[in-house]
């Protein structure tokens, strides 16, 4: 488990399923982030049991009421959706329409570049964001990330549509003097 001052970042859990419902089954929130809508608690239940179920993959929960708003994760190497080495990790996330605007996702993504880099030793952190979603473009930015390079109509097996992601990286010197500023 992790923690910042507003926020927890913790394990999901199956009592998780009807909140990560709420805020999934809007289609501002999956078509961002490049997956479909939640259509039921049921399906968010199977996702938690399986896809949310890795290592370093983290409920966002507000500190106040420990009810689940959103994710920020870490997918290693092959699990990434980049190709990237074993030592480096791709940072998800996403966050319910009712926090958006607020600064949550860039305080969980600092804590968890913090924990990736000084108690995971990663090398490098990838991050991505689809052409129009500004948002997750201004959230990097918060977080030190930096443009590395744009892919054009690559393809997204999950909404079966083909996008435009830029992809944004940084390292653990880059962060280190990004968190000392």
């Amino acid at each position: 488990m992790l923690s910042t001052e507003r926020l927890i970042l913790r394990p999901w859990q199956a009592s998780d399923a009807p909140s990560l419902y709420q805020y999934a089954s809007d289609e501002r929130v999956g078509s961002n982030a490049g997956w479909a809508a939640h259509t039921s608690i049921a399906q968010s239940l199977e996702i938690i049991e399986t896809v949310f179920s890795t290592p370093e993959v983290y409920a966002v929960a507000l500190q106040a009421d420990n009810i689940a708003i959103g994710l920020v994760g870490l997918l290693f190497g092959k699990d990434s959706n980049f190709d990237i080495a074993d030592n480096e990790a791709e940072v998800a996330y996403w966050i319910g329409v009712p926090f958006w605007g607020q600064g949550l996702v860039p305080e969980a993504v600092k804590e968890l570049m913090r924990h990736a880099f000084e108690k995971l030793n990663v090398d490098t952190l990838w991050c991505g964001y689809f052409a129009g979603n500004e948002q997750s473009f201004k959230a990097q930015v918060k977080c030190g990330f930096k443009h590395h390079r744009t892919e054009k109509n690559k393809f997204n097996k999950f909404l079966n549509d083909y996008r435009t992601e830029h992809i944004s990286r940084i390292t653990k010197d880059e962060w280190q003097a990004f968190s000392n500023t």
